[in-house]
């Protein structure tokens, strides 16, 4: 388990590595600074916003939920994971073309954006498991009786 505070450190490590990705993609793509600046600018809100509302809907929703356990199956968090990684994408491409006007820069920041991300948030869950800094050790006993509840 993890600790409120390395949730929250996490998430923002993760932002923050997101946002340079999106800076440094849509770099390549458009070859302007200012625009890279620009759209990694308004992503930081967007994402957080779209974040929140994705995990609220998916907070009233039940499907994909243990019926007696309360946990969410596997099917869930994948069909939660390409919801929102669609968001996420759709959200990247419509700032883009907001900021550039283009629409073939657009999409193809966003369609790279995929394979980075991808690749990134891997990297990033890899990293944070190897620290050990806010983990909530358990009794065996606890972790048995806090998986069956």
């Amino acid at each position: 388990m993890e600790s409120n505070k390395r949730s929250l450190v996490k998430a923002v490590s993760w932002r923050i590595t997101g946002t340079l990705d999106t800076m440094f993609v849509s770099l390549i793509i458009t070859g302007n600074p200012l625009i890279a600046l620009k759209i990694g600018a308004v992503e930081v809100f967007t994402k957080i916003f779209l974040y929140y509302f994705h995990e609220r809907l998916w907070g009233i929703s039940k499907w994909g939920v243990h019926p007696t356990q309360g946990h969410d199956l596997a099917k869930r968090s994948a069909i939660k994971a390409l919801t929102w990684r669609t968001a996420g994408t759709l959200d990247t491409i419509l700032i883009s073309f907001l900021i550039t006007g283009h629409i073939p820069s657009a999409i193809a920041i966003g369609a790279f954006e995929v394979f980075t991300k991808c690749i990134l948030y891997y990297l990033h869950e890899r990293a944070w498991m190897r620290l050990n800094w806010g983990k909530v050790k358990q009794h065996k006993e606890m972790a048995a009786a806090y998986q069956y509840q």
